[in-house]
């Protein structure tokens, strides 16, 4: 799905060139949110981490 998303931005990317600047600029803002970030780093480990079962109940 990942390579399925990428492949479409890349060649709107291509048809297209001036929305270069746009998805440049949409980075920018988001990269500039430090919590925006952090949240989404969160979320993308948080699917990488087996659940752990409890010890004791």
């Amino acid at each position: 799905m990942k390579m399925l998303l990428l492949g479409a931005l890349l060649g709107l990317l291509i048809a297209f060139p001036p929305l270069l600047a746009l998805v440049v600029v949409v980075v920018a803002a988001v990269l500039a949110k430090p919590v925006a970030v952090a949240f989404g780093l969160g979320l993308a480990v948080r699917v990488t981490l087996p659940r752990l079962r409890r010890w004791a109940r």
